[in-house]
């Protein structure tokens, strides 16, 4: 029976009763069962309108749902192009027939068992036929099942599809497993490009550089005919200058693939010169072939029994220990400390009588003395401090109302001086957007940054202020997610992390701070709630030490692993130690 117009009219009119009564109706299995449905249909070849082929195999489909879930069919069947009319489409051998059938199962169900044996496979197949969903679902299960013996693996799959958290996590797990890797047959066949990358990271996790360079030469000898001609790019990513002086001139400068080229050659002497002024103490030596690796460094601490810190520690990172190592000779709280190659830089600060000072205290982690550098031009507490390009910067604080210029606390939050170790001079650069103190100020990509901190105000100051020394100049890239003062702030790579603050939720929390892009990414929270903590990278480490929350001490040195997302407790601090500045320095390595 076929339904008039008026019947329904009429319908319409007896059902009113001049209230808004309506009633929606939802479904929540109708998608499922359309697509158990339509897969129905496919298996029956009903309706089926395009017909793939993958190998010796075909797979009859609808074009509709094709295009629906892929925008490689979508583009290809609303373009101009030939398969856009064409009732077949021939992969040959592009992709496996196993892994197309998954994905078509995936594209009328919803659902695809991933497994370490399709994983890979599905990954460059979802990419190439851009299903995202699957792309994204095998990036993650790889994730999880990264390992040291697939790492390596595993960053080339990243780099080719670019999976960015994948490749994050394999850098990093190949930068930290580097002994073990190195002497893989997967290193050996890496491109040269991916070689020289891994071989020159500042993070790249080694003791001895005797293992870089063996690898290096390694890497050459594996295929000499073709890879001769990389050996000087290669010899550039080791840092020559660290090698055992005895290893350098018996090993190194004997070797007969690299006398035979003469840019190998010197740079090879240039590294003997280098070696020597290391030996003499002749000097500062800013080659990049004696500059050690971050993995190369010690970590300090810098603490009192108060918050009035009088003493260096040395952090043991294999015996988990906190040593004492010096007395520091002035006595004072709210300075900043920053590592400069082997030496420690602490500035400014508030004295046992609360003046604020411009002193500039050295300590010499290779002589193991403490000297006085030029002071500062003006005098501050409450600064952040970094290093960049070989020189020291401070950023920011409070000073003294009067005895000072200028001398309104105001203005001196705004000063940024710089310090030349070599002539031992204090220069003013360009002043902040925005005065801060209590800022979390760190140096990356030849930029400074500084997050949070109180502002002239006295409010929090949720901003990035990012200086650039080329142009002398600040800028404002980027927001906070929340107001932040009293927090820490590490690098690692070309991320800043940021953690702890005085409020509930931030004394907690994490973030990670690209300096590339300047977009934010939550991380895994600290273990403890912490304010005032200090933080600090070494290798493709993150560590935080000391802080509190209302009447609790933090009473532990926490590791955070980028690999895996977490924190967790390397050692207690001992419970008299305040921690007030955590710093890295270069390690004096042995001749």
């Amino acid at each position: 029976m076929k339904m008039s117009v008026c019947v329904h009219e009429n319908r319409k009119s007896r059902a009113s009763t001049g209230s808004m009564n309506i009633y929606l109706f939802h479904k929540s299995s109708y998608a499922d069962s359309v697509l158990m449905h339509l897969n129905s249909l496919r298996q029956q070849r009903l309706f089926t309108d395009v017909l793939l082929h993958a190998g010796s195999r075909s797979f009859p489909c609808h074009r509709a749902v094709l295009a629906a879930c892929s925008r490689y069919f979508e583009a290809m069947f609303s373009g101009g192009l030939r398969e856009s009319q064409a009732s077949e489409v021939d992969f040959h051998d592009s992709i496996h027939p196993e892994v197309l059938e998954l994905l078509l199962d995936y594209a009328y169900s919803s659902r695809v068992v991933i497994n370490e044996e399709n994983a890979e496979s599905l990954l460059e197949a979802g990419d190439m036929l851009e299903f995202q969903d699957i792309r994204d679902a095998c990036a993650e299960f790889l994730e999880r099942n990264l390992h040291p013996s697939n790492c390596l693996g595993m960053l080339l799959l990243s780099d080719a599809h670019q999976c960015t958290k994948l490749s994050e996590l394999s850098w990093g797990m190949c930068l930290s497993n580097f002994p073990a890797i190195c002497k893989t047959e997967d290193f050996l066949q890496l491109p040269k490009d991916m070689v020289v990358q891994l071989l020159s990271h500042e993070e790249l996790e080694t003791e001895d550089e005797r293992l870089v360079y063996e690898a290096a030469l390694n890497w050459i000898n594996y295929d000499l005919e073709r890879r001769h001609c990389h050996l000087p790019e290669l010899l550039r990513t080791v840092r020559l200058a660290l090698l055992p002086a005895i290893f350098l001139m018996e090993n190194v400068s004997t070797e007969e693939l690299i006398n035979a080229q003469a840019k190998s050659k010197e740079l090879v002497d240039e590294a003997i010169r280098c070696k020597l002024k290391i030996l003499q103490n002749d000097g500062v030596v800013n080659s990049p072939c004696a500059r050690p690796r971050k993995t190369s460094h010690a970590l300090f601490l810098l603490g009192g029994q108060t918050f009035m810190c009088d003493k260096l520690y040395l952090v043991d990172q294999k015996a988990k220990e906190i040593i004492p190592k010096a007395d520091i000779p002035s006595p004072r709280k709210e300075f900043s400390a920053c590592a400069i190659g082997c030496k420690v830089y602490i500035t400014g600060g508030r004295g046992s009588e609360n003046g604020v000072s411009k002193d500039v205290w050295v300590y010499d982690t290779v002589h193991e003395e403490w000297s006085k550098a030029a002071p500062m031009l003006i005098a501050r507490f409450g600064h952040g401090s970094a290093e960049l390009k070989h020189c020291l910067y401070v950023v920011g604080g409070h000073t003294a109302a009067t005895g000072c210029l200028p001398a309104s606390p105001s203005v001196s939050l705004k000063q940024v001086e710089q310090f030349d170790p070599v002539a031992n001079k204090w220069t003013m650069v360009a002043p902040l957007r925005e005065g801060v103190s209590n800022a979390a100020v760190v140096s990356v990509k030849l930029k400074l940054f500084a997050f949070g901190g109180t502002s002239v105000t006295h409010d929090k100051l949720p901003k990035v202020q990012c200086y650039d020394p080329q142009e002398n100049r600040w800028t404002v890239p980027a927001s906070c997610p929340q107001p932040w003062r009293y927090t820490a702030a590490a690098v690692l790579g070309n991320q800043i992390f940021v953690m702890g603050g005085d409020t509930e939720f931030s004394a907690c929390s994490a973030y990670k701070f690209s300096s590339e892009s300047y977009q934010w990414t939550k991380v895994g929270d600290v273990t403890a709630k912490r304010m005032s903590c200090q933080a600090v990278a070494s290798g493709n480490k993150l560590y935080v030490v000391g802080g509190y929350f209302g009447t609790q001490r933090c009473k532990t040195l926490d590791c955070y692993d980028p690999t895996l997302d977490s924190w967790n407790s390397i050692t207690t601090v001992p419970y008299s130690l305040i921690p007030t500045a955590f710093v890295s320095t270069w390690k004096h390595l042995p001749a």
